[in-house]
């Protein structure tokens, strides 16, 4: 059985999340610059079973893919070329920022940790994770 790793992909960090591998948890695991993210996933691939990648995917509020997809895009080619034999999801993403921060306050981490935007990326990979397992918890 393998993880499903999810990504949360920005300009200057990605945030990362995986699953058990029974895929019942989602788990924060990194937070990673865009400019090694590929990198790090090539090394992590080769250590541990993934057999989903689900990629955060940035829409409007009128469900309008937002500005940030002329970055993902190049991304997700570069990894599927990278990585042919583990399919990819783009997961809606909206929210995952305001979310991360809620749980941040109501976790009683203090503001000087909530400011911290690595720890940030990686809470919004861990949410589009546990939204991408809830929806398709059938299929599990």
């Amino acid at each position: 059985m393998g993880r499903i790793l999810a990504i949360d992909y920005g300009r200057k960090r990605v945030g990362i999340a995986v699953t058990d591998p029974l895929k019942i948890i989602a788990n924060g695991l990194t937070t990673v610059k865009s400019c090694d993210v590929l990198k790090f996933l090539s090394d992590y691939l080769s250590k541990e079973t993934v057999e989903l990648i689900v990629v955060g995917l940035p829409k409007t509020m009128n469900n309008e893919e937002s500005d940030s997809m002329q970055y993902i895009k190049p991304f997700v080619e570069k990894l599927k070329k990278q990585h042919p034999n583990v399919p990819i999801e783009m997961y809606d993403e909206r929210f995952t920022s305001v979310l991360a921060h809620k749980a941040m306050l109501e976790g009683g981490l203090k503001k000087k940790e909530r400011q911290n935007k690595a720890l940030v990326d990686e809470i919004s990979a861990t949410i589009i994770l546990q939204s991408f397992m809830e929806s398709n918890r059938m299929n599990f």
